[in-house]
């Protein structure tokens, strides 16, 4: 037989009319405590708990504590954590491993652990997830908005949820609408379906570049050979930017970075940025020198590189922290929405340094 929680996944994925006719066969216990799983919202630490979990009194022994476990151990899904509660009120927990190294006469009151930490049923299961990473739990108890007991959450079901967010976020910084199904099992035209929205999002707003670009033409026709940095100019900065995101939702997804570590978060980037920019633009400065021997040129196209990646690790930190304050994923400010921000910014410093230093 399922556990419970499992039971209520599989019936979330069949047809109404099934679930009633499955449902309708199972006992009336069984029945209620799926029926009740289902009810909580599908983001929820209640929607992936558990009922089935090991419960002592605390004026139990050590003893009786063991016979209880022995009787209904077999129905439950964990056994190395037991939680001790009086009238669904949690008191404390022990652990299988101190029931079987103390002596057989000790109270439970006396041996718990009263130091819990504990989720209600409509603390967001990805939180829940983040709190095993932390602690190394192997199960966490789920209270209800009574304070009472109701469930627990366990590592096996944690993991799942871990995976799930990874791939979603994986898809939506690809510019991707996530999908449910697996890669082979989605068909060619949801997958052109899930992509095609960003795509064209991003094609269109691309569009204000080759706006900016064709504003400056009188500077190509004047100096050609500006035109040949662009597209080096709008990669290094979108890498920039990327590179950043990703190391800031990767510190907001592990509960390291918060909306209130905004200016620490920008300070140690413009300092991070101060030592790419100019390391990049000794490094094509050079380049420039050797290949045209072009001191101006070597100025604009260094210049801008310094201000380039300055710019861009700056929006790569700060939009996925107001994406988070706004209660948005901040997966989805990420490389490409980030690139064709950064990419507009490029083009507009690059010929303004431009027509200001060769005064076109």
């Amino acid at each position: 037989a399922l556990h419970l929680d499992d039971a209520a996944d599989f019936l979330e994925e069949l047809p109404a009319n099934l679930v009633t006719r499955i449902l309708r066969s199972a006992s009336p216990q069984r029945r209620m405590a799926v029926n009740a799983l289902l009810r909580y919202p599908a983001d929820s630490a209640g929607s992936v708990m558990t009922p089935e979990f090991v419960s002592l009194r605390p004026g139990d022994t050590v003893r009786q504590a063991l016979d209880t476990i022995r009787r209904t151990g077999i129905h439950k899904e964990t056994i190395y954590t037991c939680y001790v509660t009086d009238q669904r009120r949690l008191l404390g927990i022990v652990s299988a491993k101190d029931l079987m190294t103390t002596a057989d006469d000790i109270l439970i009151r006396d041996l718990m652990q009263t130091e819990i930490i504990s989720v209600t049923t409509h603390t967001d299961k990805e939180e829940v997830a983040q709190l095993f990473t932390k602690y190394d739990f192997l199960a966490i108890p789920v209270l209800d908005q009574d304070e009472r007991m109701v469930g627990i959450v366990t590592f096996d079901d944690a993991m799942d949820v871990m995976v799930d967010e990874a791939t979603e976020d994986i898809t939506k910084m690809a510019a991707m609408s996530p999908s449910e199904t697996t890669y082979f099992d989605t068909s060619v035209a949801a997958h052109a379906k899930h992509r095609i929205a960003w795509l064209l999002i991003l094609m269109f707003s691309s569009t204000i570049t080759g706006s900016i670009i064709t504003k400056y033409k009188n500077a190509f026709a004047a100096i050609p050979l500006l035109v040949s940095f662009i597209p080096m100019l709008m990669d290094t900065g979108g890498n920039c930017g990327s590179q950043s995101s990703t190391l800031i939702i990767r510190g907001i997804a592990l509960g390291e970075i918060r909306f209130s570590d905004l200016f620490r978060v920008m300070f140690k980037e413009f300092r991070v940025s101060l030592i790419v920019g100019v390391v990049l633009a000794l490094a094509n400065g050079l380049r420039i020198l050797i290949m045209y021997r072009n001191a101006g040129l070597a100025l604009v196209i260094g210049l801008s590189l310094v201000a380039t990646v300055i710019i861009s690790k700056l929006i790569g930190c700060l939009l996925p922290l107001f994406a988070k304050k706004l209660h948005m994923d901040p997966a989805i400010m990420a490389s490409p929405l980030i690139t064709t921000l950064v990419d507009t910014c490029s083009i507009l410093i690059y010929f303004n340094i431009a027509t200001r230093i060769f005064q076109l």
